[in-house]
């Protein structure tokens, strides 16, 4: 990573009304820039067209984590004021009871919410209690229990709202359960979708298949680290928060076989791609089957070991994911990119349009 990079130099223009408040009315349907890492050109295409753009023999790589409704709304006791706790990582192993368990999150308003507080939830579909029992750098660890003993996650499913991102002005509704999720939505543990994977489609999935495309599956639990504000002046000095990952056996194998017979990796998503380049191949170049924790940040300078294409949507002003794209397409080009993305109004963030970086 260059010394002197800034953050600043990943700021933009957006405007507002660019941004997508809701996904588009049929799954599938988004438009799609493809950039060409090589010289940069860019063309415009639909999604739907994705299978004529990759290769026979690439292999797509998704991650198939699936959001849980991690938003709880709900009051201090006593006093009643209105608080809202975002479920970052549960703490409590196999040896809580079900009906209590210890999460990392963050509180809002954070300044009334200190150790001691107790915070309750319920709606007609149930009820838990809560307690702060400590502050962290990120926030809150806060012990939630279910009155009936009924498992905590259960009531969190029933109860939760979906956490769509804060620059969505509007409360989630009914339909985010199914739509802020992708279709091969498999292992719960995520608090934000992996966002380039929405706009797959059954119908896609069959197409990349006759086109000879493969695929497989990781999966990385997008917790604070994917979306954690960027707040220093110098990219070196940021530091990601630390998110679980799992990498199968099955996908262990595709990559392993891709890699040796000189196919495409093609990442589906900026979580698809940390997870990816967080793994060391053997001195054979063999992948190995892997679970842990990955804290790595992506910036410009990275020599990407894995991932040799990018299926991605558009990001945030100085985010460390805006920052991953231009580390594996060049930062002049990922400008010149959004510039163009402005232009032609394509929709931006989790419900808007993608890219293709190939």
């Amino acid at each position: 990573m260059p010394a002197d990079l800034r953050v600043a130099d990943f700021d933009f223009d957006l405007p507002a009304d660019l941004i997508a408040q809701s996904p588009p009315a049929e799954r599938g349907t988004s438009r799609l820039m493809h950039l060409d890492r090589a010289t940069g050109g860019i063309r415009h295409h639909a999604f739907a067209d994705l299978p004529t753009l990759l290769r026979r023999g690439d292999l797509l790589v998704l991650n198939d984590t699936r959001v849980f409704p991690a938003r709880l709304l709900g009051r201090r006791e006593p006093g009643h004021g209105a608080v809202e706790c975002l479920l970052v990582a549960r703490l409590r192993g196999p040896d809580a009871g079900p009906g209590d368990e210890d999460w990392s999150a963050l509180v809002s308003p954070g300044a009334r919410v200190g150790p001691g507080t107790r915070l309750s939830f319920e709606t007609p579909g149930g009820r838990l209690d809560g307690e702060v029992i400590a502050r962290t750098e990120q926030g809150r660890i806060v012990r939630l229990t279910s009155p009936d003993g009924e498992p905590v996650r259960d009531v969190i499913e029933r109860i939760g709202h979906m956490p769509l991102p804060p620059y969505i002005k509007r409360p989630d509704a009914a339909a985010d359960r199914e739509r802020y999720q992708t279709v091969y939505a498999r292992h719960s543990g995520s608090i934000a979708a992996p966002t380039a994977g929405l706009h797959f489609t059954p119908a896609l999935f069959a197409a990349l298949e006759a086109a000879g495309v493969e695929r497989t599956t990781i999966t990385l639990h997008v917790g604070y680290g994917t979306f954690q504000p960027v707040r220093v002046d110098r990219v070196a000095e940021h530091r990601m928060a630390g998110e679980r990952y799992e990498v199968g056996a099955a996908a262990a194998d595709a990559l392993t076989r891709a890699r040796a017979e000189g196919r495409r990796v093609i990442a589906v998503g900026t979580t698809c791609t940390r997870t990816l380049e967080s793994l060391v191949p053997g001195p054979d170049g063999a992948i190995a089957p892997a679970r842990g924790e990955t804290s790595l940040f992506i910036t410009p300078g990275h020599e990407f070991r894995l991932v040799q294409g990018l299926v991605t949507n558009f990001h945030v002003p100085k985010s460390s994911l805006l920052m991953l794209v231009s580390a594996f397409a060049g930062i002049e080009s990922i400008r010149q990119a959004y510039r163009e993305a402005v232009a032609a109004r394509y929709r931006f963030y989790s419900y808007g349009d993608a890219m293709l970086i190939l």
